[in-house]
C-alpha cells in the first residue's frame, strides 16, 4: 500500500475506533455497565481485577483494546509490514482516535456552555417580563 493510502487509512480508520472507545466510555447507553466498572475498579480485592475493570471507564485505555479488534479486523499496517506495521499503526490509530475525541469533548462542552448561557437568558427575559 502507497504512503498516501496508508495515512488516508490511518485518518479514516481512527473514526469507528474513536466513536466506539467514546460511546462505551462516555454515552448513557452504557451508564450501567460503567459504573458497575466503575464500582469494580475501585473496589476490587485485588489489582488485576481493579485495572481490568478500569479499562472500560477510560478513552484513553479503551481505545488501545478498540485499536487491537479493528487491525485485526482490517489488517491495516502503517510504514513497515508485518507486527512491526501492526505496532506502528496500533500508536498511531490510537494517538489519532485520542486527538479526535478530545476536539469531540471540546466541541460538547462549548455546546454545553452556549444551552446553560440560553437557559439563563431565557430565565432573565421572563423575570423581566414578569416585572412589568
Amino acid at each position: 500500500m502507497e504512503l498516501h493510502t496508508q495515512i488516508i487509512w490511518l485518518f479514516i480508520l481512527a473514526i469507528p475506533i474513536a466513536c466506539v472507545a467514546w460511546t462505551v466510555t462516555h454515552e448513557e447507553v452504557f451508564r450501567e455497565p460503567r459504573e458497575y466498572c466503575i464500582k469494580c475498579s475501585k473496589e476490587g480485592k485485588t489489582i488485576l481485577k481493579r485495572k481490568f475493570f478500569y479499562l472500560f471507564t477510560c478513552e484513553y485505555c479503551f481505545s488501545h483494546y478498540v485499536t487491537l479488534f479493528f487491525l485485526i479486523l482490517s489488517g491495516y499496517q502503517l510504514l513497515l509490514t508485518g507486527w512491526k506495521g501492526y505496532l506502528i499503526a496500533g500508536f498511531a490509530l490510537v494517538f489519532v482516535a485520542n486527538a479526535y475525541m478530545s476536539v469531540f469533548a471540546l466541541l460538547r462542552q462549548a455546546i454545553k456552555k452556549e444551552k446553560t448561557e440560553i437557559k439563563v437568558m431565557e430565565k432573565e427575559v421572563e423575570d423581566k417580563e414578569a416585572d412589568k
